[in-house]
């Protein structure tokens, strides 16, 4: 399978630590180190090392993640298990400061899995389908930062697509 983002640096992160970090959502805090490869940022806003490599490049890339047969998916359950704790602050879920990178990544995400078309009905090749492509995204941004979106990671978006 061509690989032209690297996105296979995420599934090999990933490997050995998802199901723990299944467990550590499921229980309502995150407790280890895996924010950057399994919610990640727009390229810019983190500053380590760390954050740099698994920085998504762009909306195409993220696009690309989406669709990926291992990492979508993740990214959606790790997603949709954050939505599903109650009475709990995406801080106190995540800490400062990946809480910020979580809003980012919703952030990035909604707007990668946005309806794509050229024509009514018509789908570009890899873009999301439907509205539902967005709804873990969306749904998070409502329930922790009132419907906001991480304005710096949309004034990236907007810069990189010279609008």
């Amino acid at each position: 399978m061509s690989d032209p983002f690297s996105l296979q640096r995420f599934a090999d992160a990933q490997e050995g630590v998802f199901a723990e970090v299944c467990a550590e959502l499921a229980a309502g805090r995150k407790e280890s180190h895996w924010m950057w490869f399994v919610f990640p940022q727009l390229k810019g806003l983190g500053s380590s090392a760390t954050a740099r490599h698994y920085a998504i490049g762009s909306l195409e890339e993220a696009r690309a993640y989406l669709a990926h047969p291992v990492l979508g998916p993740r990214l959606r359950e790790c997603t949709g298990l954050v939505n599903r704790i109650e009475g709990r602050s995406v801080e106190a879920i995540f800490g400062y400061p990946d809480h910020l990178k979580f809003r980012s990544c919703m952030t990035l995400f909604a707007r990668a899995a946005e309806t794509v078309t050229g024509a009514v009905g018509a789908h570009a090749p890899g873009h999301a389908r439907s509205a539902d492509e967005t709804q873990p995204f969306r749904e998070a941004l409502e329930k922790y930062f009132a419907g906001e979106g991480d304005a710096l990671t949309l004034q990236l978006l907007t810069s990189a697509s010279g609008t």
